[in-house]
């Protein structure tokens, strides 16, 4: 899957949580990011599968 480049503008104390918890999850803030986007998708039931069905 290609990525896709995107500016966020970000409060900075949110910033500093979000960098903090990929501190602690061994992840790049990107990708930590990435995962948080990627739950609330799932949990919204947003995402699609592979067959463009929502999941």
């Amino acid at each position: 899957m290609a990525k896709k480049p995107f500016a966020l503008r970000i409060d900075e104390k949110m910033m500093q949580a979000v960098e903090k918890w990929a501190e602690d999850e061994f992840r790049s803030t990107n990708g930590q990011i990435e995962w948080i986007i990627h739950e609330a998708l799932k949990k919204h039931k947003r995402m699609m599968n592979k067959k463009g069905q929502d999941n």
